[in-house]
């Protein structure tokens, strides 16, 4: 009886470690619905499996499912009960939650619950650090939205400083083994050194994205020519940036690589809309949105272009889904979407967008007199 129980045990965690296999693999394929059904698999036996269930965030966001997330976390936080706040890969996935869904400050506190751990703990602070460089999801380099970002951003330059300080510090924390962690580590350096936008720090890490291209086994780093590209975006050299993109532009999509391909596109696209050629913009936004369905930069652009081809309806619909992905916390997101609204003559949807970005940024300009007032008049005529 105790050899049976024992085989049936081993068995038992056999049969995870190749569900985990079989779900991995369907997720590196672009085969999200089998990886999702795998790994709901997992966590209904096992809710304790944080590998899984960090995966599956991954998944329903990939697959514009986030909304789904928060119950495998309740069913999570139910089993592990009084212990959940002190659990480092609960926290972590609660932590990739809480970032994808538009909150940085809550995922800040979730990952750094975890940065202490063995497991979690490297995985935590590099997130951290993404997010401090980048708290508001902004297109670094970029030109589209710049006036915009900027005047939305404008009161929070002192907590934008902090923020690039906070990331330097934890970047001195981190302890990265030679190979793909010592490569991360050399990214996130040089992409820090950007996102402060003095030229000189810009200059200096320009050089040393050059440096890591220049490797034999690194011509191909999808990060390094990001970070040049962006790096030559902020030096105002946008040809130069737009050829380093251009090589990235027909790659494939692979897991590894998934979130600076995904940036290289919407930099390129920015180039391309810029242009005026929206239609080479418009096919790199679908290929990230292809792999990204919760990508809110990608509907951003596409309801940009639609604007401005006067198709107000269509670019509502880009818009809705932005505001809806970024967790309706970007004003300027809702700013876009309430006037689309109103050129389509939605004017009480338009009014109720007002209402949703006055709830949360009393102050945000314009948007009282530029569109709540207008859609109330056209509404009484």
């Amino acid at each position: 009886m105790k050899c049976w129980r024992l085989w049936l045990i081993r068995n038992d965690k056999e049969n995870e470690e190749a569900t985990i296999m079989m779900a991995d693999l369907a997720f590196r394929k672009n085969d999200y619905e089998s990886a999702m059904f795998h790994f709901q698999q997992l966590l209904q036996n096992k809710p304790d499996y944080w590998v899984a269930l960090a995966r599956l965030v991954e998944v329903m966001r990939r697959t514009g499912h986030l909304e789904d997330v928060p119950e495998y976390l309740k069913k999570s936080d139910d089993y592990v009960g009084t212990r959940a706040s002190l659990v480092p890969g609960l926290n972590f996935c609660k932590g990739l939650y809480e970032w994808y869904s538009g909150n940085p400050n809550n995922a800040l506190k979730m990952f750094n619950k975890a940065r202490r751990d063995n497991e979690w703990g490297q995985r935590s602070i590099y997130n951290m650090i993404e997010i401090c460089i980048n708290p508001d999801n902004q297109m670094l380099g970029g030109e589209v939205f710049e006036t915009v970002d900027s005047d939305v951003h404008a009161e929070s330059r002192d907590s934008q400083e902090m923020a690039l300080r906070t990331a330097d510090k934890l970047l001195k924390e981190l302890k990265p083994k030679p190979g793909v962690q010592q490569m991360s580590y050399e990214l996130l350096q040089g992409m820090l050194q950007l996102a402060t936008k003095n030229k000189s720090n810009v200059e200096r890490a320009l050089a040393d994205f050059l440096q890591i291209c220049s490797r034999d086994t690194q011509r191909e780093n999808v990060g390094g020519i990001l970070g040049i590209a962006t790096a030559y975006m902020l030096l105002k050299q946008t040809p130069r940036a737009r050829n380093q993109l251009k090589r990235v532009a027909k790659y494939n999509w692979n897991f590894e690589d998934a979130e600076y391909l995904e940036r290289c596109w919407l930099l390129l696209a920015d180039i391309y809309i810029q242009g005026g050629k929206y239609d080479m913009a418009s096919e790199l936004l679908r290929k990230v949105l292809q792999q990204n369905k919760s990508s809110t930069k990608a509907y951003e652009y596409m309801g940009f272009i639609m604007e401005k081809e006067s198709s107000f309806k269509d670019a509502a619909t880009h818009y809705e889904a932005a505001w809806r992905y970024s967790n309706k916390a970007n004003p300027a997101v809702g700013y876009k979407l309430g006037f689309n609204y109103m050129k389509a003559r939605r004017y009480a949807d338009a009014i109720d967008v007002c209402h949703a970005v006055l709830e949360k940024f009393p102050n945000y300009p314009k948007i009282k007199k530029d569109i709540l007032d207008k859609s109330r008049a056209s509404l009484r005529s």
